[in-house]
Order: structure tokens, then C-alpha cells, then sequence
């Protein structure tokens, strides 16, 4: 086992090749442009910016903006390309996207490490450590052989998620636990102990009730608001696969009440009634702390979501960790296939790097790369210092050298969210809501989020620093 190959030369590819590169072993990096061009790619360089040239937010309290500074401890290669390519965007970090993939581009091309093969690979390779880069318009063919190897059941085409909410940012004085129907089962309590059973009741569903006044000022916003433009080659798989919110709405006032608003089997405790609309939050991982809105997928724009979003009751100081999504995207489902350094769990000599993981963002594609590279490393050394090794052995010692990050950093946190088991596992970004909880209960958010950055920071610059360099 000699060869290290990465498929794939966007953001995660190229950061995943640049790692491998930087601890002096050669790696065979594989793009299949110009050779052939997926849908919304239009030039022949390496990582090239297709959507918005924004990497979000620089600030640290910001956890896109905290997962860059973790990147630059540690010693990113396509982080500080996008610094020296930058331009003037406030306090987020944004690039001359064409000057950012030529200068990516050629630090790969005259790196004497990495080989760049122009060619679509149409097999996984066998007998090689492989890093499978993508991304989530992956081609046919390739898109065949990861079915193939994950299972067909674990591979997705399209991502129609609803937003995700902090849970510490709803407003429980209007919100209730509660599943539909549960008043049925309480009925021999008595409304009132009822009442204040379902108040203080942790369940998996967390419910927003709404007046007509409500509801109808939610609709008219929802419907006049504005919306994500798809490309043609999206409408046809999405439009097929599930409505967004918004066009359900334009069929009629009533429809949301009917569908995914449905009243019905609920008691707001409030006034004792039925109310007239009910919006439901379902618990979306096992900690606790994170609700996505149910049947919202949405092709609105993101700060149309969080505008219109915010007017329903208890919502309106909600957090969005991760805001809706209708579109292209292939991924697996991570949670049964992958370990935290994004590894097959029974196949340790295949990787998966960048949007196919489930993360989502330029940003964070970059950090599933760079873990990937470094940990793809760590098989190679394995291989060279043992001799015809089996799978349980390979594993035992993998186990004991993979280079992991604490969960408190974003890094880590991302890379433990895309590796555990969910039933309804889907595609998340860097957010401060999958980092574990201060000991201490701070209300400010700004002040909450520079406590786990400098909690984060801390333990990345007292305990990894030394990769920056490159050392083991």
C-alpha cells in the first residue's frame, strides 16, 4: 500500500492533498475538469468558488469565523490563501474567487509531492488509501461506485432540510412539550395538572401554537418573501422529491393548516383551545439541544428565513443553526458509514472529504479535508511499518494514532456531528449548537459564544499546535 489518491480537487481535495503533501508523502490528485465539467462548474482551476465568494463571518464569535482561526493554528493551507486573496467584505472573510483558485491551483501544481491527474475517475481505487472529495454535484459514474459502496439506502441526491434551532433561544413561555394527541392521554389527570405536566415535560417535540392574527401575518410574509433562484438542472429532482413551505402556501390560505401547521390533536395551554395553527420543533440530536422545524423545507433566502421564521411565537429571539436548504446535493449518511476523522468504519483504507460528508460550507469542507489528509497519512505509516497487516490490526492501531479534536472545538464538533448515528441525519455547518454547553449559564449571547471560543482556542494552542508544522 504506497499510493495515497485524492479524488476530487475542490476545497476539500485540494486542503486534504496540501496535508498529505506538507508531511512529505506523495499523494495523486485526481479533477476530472477540463476533461469533463459538472453542471455549475465553468472553469478548469482547482477549488473553484461556484456560489457566493463569502466565507462568512472572520469574528470568533461566529463559529464559522472560529473554525477558520482553529484552521490557521493548525496550519490550513487553503485558509491563508483566501486571507491573501481577500476582499473587503466588513468583518466576513471574502475572495477574489478567480484569483483564489489560481493561486490554490498552483501551490498544488508545484508542489513536488502531489501528482494532478486530469481524468474522471469511474472506479474507486482498490489497493491504494483513497480520499473521496466529490462534492455534491458528483458524477454518475462515481456516484454508482460510492452507492456501491456504502449501500444505495446511504446515498442522497438532493438536500431538503428545514432550519435548526437553538433550543436555549426559544421562548418556553409560549412553547410547550408535547407529542399530538398527548391531551388524550392525560385527559384522567385533569386539564389543569395537565397543564403543568406538559409545561415541564422534556420530549421530543417541542410546540409553537398560533392565533389567527398570528397566523395569517406569518403567511403573507411567507409568501411575499423571497427566494433562492435554482438552477434547471435542481428544479427537476427537488420539485419531484418535496415541496418547499412556500409554494404549499401560494396554494391557499389554509393549506399550511392542513399540512405541516396542523392544529389539530393539540391544546394550547395558554387557553385551554385548540389553537388556530401549530408549528412543531423536533428534537434533532441526541443531546438535546438542537430542533428543527418540521415540514419546513424551504427555498427561501437566508435572511428572508430568518425574518419571516422569527415571527412565529417563540421564535422571535431563535437562534438558526442552520437555516433551510432545497437543493442539488449528494451526500452519504455519514452517522452509519463514518468515524470522526471522517474514515469508513469498515473500510479503513477509504476516506470521504467535503460536502458528500454532510458538512456544509466552504469553511467547513476545508476542515473535513484537512482531517481527512492528516489522518490518511497515519494509514500510510501503518501500512509501511507493518508488513501484509490484517483489517482487525490495521483498525486496533488506527485507533490508537488517528489525530481526533475535542469535541469543544468546532473542528471536532463538526466531525462528531457528521459520525453520529441519526435516523434523520442530514447535512449540517459550523454552529455553535453542536458544541457542548458552558458549565456556567450565560444568557448574553455574544458573551456565550466568546467563552466557547476562548475555551476552544485554549485547548487547540496547549495541545495542537505542533501540526501546524507538520509533526506527528
Amino acid at each position: 500500500m504506497k499510493d495515497i489518491i485524492v479524488i476530487g480537487g475542490g476545497l476539500a481535495g485540494t486542503e486534504a492533498a496540501l496535508q498529505i503533501a506538507k508531511r512529505k508523502k506523495r499523494v495523486k490528485l485526481y479533477e476530472m475538469k477540463p476533461t469533463k465539467f459538472s453542471e455549475a462548474h465553468t472553469n478548469e482551476n482547482l477549488a473553484e468558488i461556484v456560489c457566493s465568494n463569502s466565507f462568512k463571518s472572520n469574528s470568533i464569535t461566529n463559529a464559522c469565523g472560529l473554525l477558520k482561526e482553529e484552521l490557521r493554528i493548525l496550519g490550513s493551507d487553503l485558509i491563508p490563501i483566501a486571507d491573501k486573496v481577500s476582499v473587503p467584505a466588513g468583518q466576513a472573510l471574502a475572495v477574489d474567487r478567480e484569483k483564489f483558485s489560481i493561486e490554490v491551483t498552483k501551490t498544488i501544481e508545484e508542489n513536488p509531492y502531489i501528482e494532478v491527474i486530469r481524468e474522471e475517475l469511474t472506479e474507486i481505487p482498490k489497493n491504494a488509501i483513497v480520499i473521496i472529495a466529490t462534492g455534491p454535484l458528483t458524477s454518475e459514474k462515481m456516484s454508482n461506485k460510492i452507492s456501491e459502496l456504502t449501500g444505495s439506502d446511504k446515498l442522497f441526491f438532493y438536500d431538503a432540510a428545514a432550519p435548526i434551532i437553538e433550543k436555549d433561544t426559544i421562548n418556553m413561555n409560549i412553547a410547550f412539550y408535547g407529542d399530538r394527541y398527548s391531551e388524550e392521554r392525560g385527559k384522567e389527570e385533569g386539564f389543569e395538572e395537565w397543564i403543568e405536566r406538559i409545561k415541564n415535560e422534556e420530549a421530543s417535540y417541542i410546540n409553537l401554537p398560533m392565533n389567527k392574527e398570528e397566523y395569517e401575518k406569518f403567511y403573507n410574509e411567507l409568501i411575499n418573501a423571497e427566494i433562492v433562484t435554482l438552477h434547471d438542472f435542481e428544479k427537476r429532482e427537488i420539485f419531484e422529491g418535496c415541496m418547499p413551505l412556500e409554494i404549499m402556501a401560494k396554494r391557499g390560505i389554509d393549506t399550511l393548516r392542513f399540512g405541516p401547521l396542523k392544529p389539530v390533536g393539540f391544546t394550547d395551554p395558554r387557553t385551554g383551545r385548540r389553537p388556530y395553527a401549530i408549528v412543531q420543533l423536533r428534537q434533532d440530536n441526541k443531546e438535546g439541544n438542537l430542533f428543527n422545524i418540521v415540514g419546513f423545507q424551504t427555498n427561501l433566502k437566508f435572511g428572508e428565513q430568518k425574518r419571516v421564521f422569527s415571527l412565529i411565537p417563540g421564535l422571535e429571539n431563535a437562534n438558526f443553526a442552520k437555516y433551510g436548504v432545497m437543493h442539488r446535493n449528494t451526500y452519504i449518511n455519514s452517522g452509519l458509514i463514518l468515524d470522526n476523522t471522517y474514515n469508513m468504519r469498515e473500510n479503513k483504507n477509504i476516506f470521504f472529504a467535503g460536502q458528500i460528508t454532510g458538512v456544509e460550507g466552504y469553511v467547513e469542507s476545508i476542515s473535513s479535508g484537512f482531517l481527512a489528509g492528516i489522518n490518511a497519512v497515519k494509514i500510510l505509516e501503518i501500512y509501511q511499518e507493518f508488513e501484509n497487516i490484517d483489517k482487525s490490526i490495521l483498525k486496533e492501531e488506527y485507533e490508537k494514532r488517528k489525530v481526533v479534536f475535542d469535541n469543544n472545538t468546532v473542528l471536532g464538533a463538526l466531525s462528531e456531528y457528521i459520525s453520529t448515528e441519526n435516523s434523520r441525519f442530514q447535512p449540517m455547518n459550523a454552529n455553535f449548537g453542536i458544541l457542548p454547553k458552558l458549565e456556567e449559564n450565560i444568557k448574553d449571547k455574544k458573551l456565550k459564544y466568546q467563552k466557547m471560543a476562548d475555551r476552544s482556542l485554549n485547548y487547540i494552542n496547549n495541545i495542537y499546535k505542533k501540526l501546524k508544522n507538520g509533526e506527528k
